[in-house]
């Protein structure tokens, strides 16, 4: 047993610090080889593809973006995580799991709990809800943190015309590093115009308002159905109260008032969800940006360590108001228990 400790000690302490000087030196080559260019920030998402359809009345036309395929990948990373993971390490029968699945099973235990300190009875219809949107928003801020998210991509027609647009005067150079094929591979250089050349592959999803906005309206009507399931149409009672309006001349005109002022503030919340969790995750992209290009050895890691915490914190934010807000509509206007 003493002399496996040991073996791990030398390897923990011994290798790794090996590793980690590798990966400096190999960065600091690499910047040598590839020198950072002065990014480009822009709010919409970039275009994948040509337009794939047009919308019947709008006119709109339908195309890839590139938070749209982040979206789509973190849907996969969390069902391969359900069907080849936990659903395997479920089914052996184990009663204590270790690794990825013993983190999981205990973040899923700690969201679990919370709902049901909350929600009570409600816990069953609340916590797939709660669940999936925090594992789905986890899965969707930690993607940021990948080595080529944001970075990597496609210098497409509509790019390059783009660029152009920004800066007539834009010097850009394309030194080719390899062939995948046919394919060159290039590092764009250059002003802040020629980084609007690429299109990344893949940006983190809460960096685009549509997604943001999406989820929160998703999560707004959650509220509301699981209001109307617990307390019929009764939950709109507290919006439109005209019985209190009939029921009691003079103070009722104040709880009429005070209904106006909830509808305001339902409504708002799909304002502050969305905007709090793209706020916070676009602002983490900045970051990334301005200290990858100002230090682009090693100073990205606190940056990340960071943006590792602030994805977390956002996820179970956005989660937790959901949970809250929908335990809430659960419960009378009136403080009574929910009829149903």
């Amino acid at each position: 047993m003493a002399n496996t400790e040991q073996a791990t000690g030398k390897w923990k302490y011994g290798v790794n610090r090996w590793i980690i000087l590798a990966i400096i030196v190999v960065s600091v080559i690499a910047a040598g080889q590839i020198p950072p260019v002065r990014p480009y920030i822009q709010l919409p998402a970039e275009a994948l593809t040509e337009t794939l359809f047009t919308f019947p009345g709008t006119g709109e036309d339908f195309y890839l973006t590139n938070t749209m395929l982040a979206t789509i990948l973190a849907d996969i990373v969390l069902l391969v995580l359900a069907f080849f993971v936990v659903g395997p390490a479920l089914r052996s029968g184990k009663q204590v799991f270790k690794g990825i699945t013993g983190v999981i099973e205990a973040l899923v235990e700690m969201l679990h709990n919370l709902t049901e300190s909350t929600a009570g009875k409600w816990t069953k219809a609340i916590f797939p809800i709660f669940g999936a949107i925090t594992f789905l928003v986890l899965v969707a801020n930690w993607m940021e943190l990948i080595p080529g998210v944001d970075s990597i991509g496609i210098i497409t027609h509509h790019s390059v015309e783009h660029a152009h647009h920004l800066d007539h005067d834009a010097v850009c150079t394309e030194d080719t590093l390899f062939h995948i094929g046919s394919t060159p591979v290039v590092a764009v250089g250059g002003d802040t115009a020629c980084a609007a050349m690429v299109v990344p592959f893949v940006r983190a999803a809460a960096t685009d308002l549509n997604f943001t906005i999406a989820l929160a309206i998703i999560a707004f009507m959650a509220i509301q159905i699981i209001g109307v399931r617990a307390q019929g149409l009764g939950y709109f009672e507290k919006f439109l109260n005209f019985r209190a309006l009939f029921a009691k001349p003079g103070m009722g005109i104040i709880d009429f008032v005070v209904g106006i002022f909830e509808i305001v503030s339902e409504f708002s919340k799909i304002i502050s969800f969305s905007f709090r969790l793209f706020g916070n995750i676009f602002a983490g992209m900045v970051l990334l940006f301005v200290i990858g290009t100002l230090i682009p050895v090693a100073a990205q890691t606190g940056v990340l360590m960071l943006e590792f915490a602030v994805g977390l914190i956002q996820a179970l934010v956005f989660g937790m108001l959901t949970m809250i807000f929908m335990a809430q509509a659960t419960q009378s206007h009136h403080g009574d228990e929910e009829h149903h």
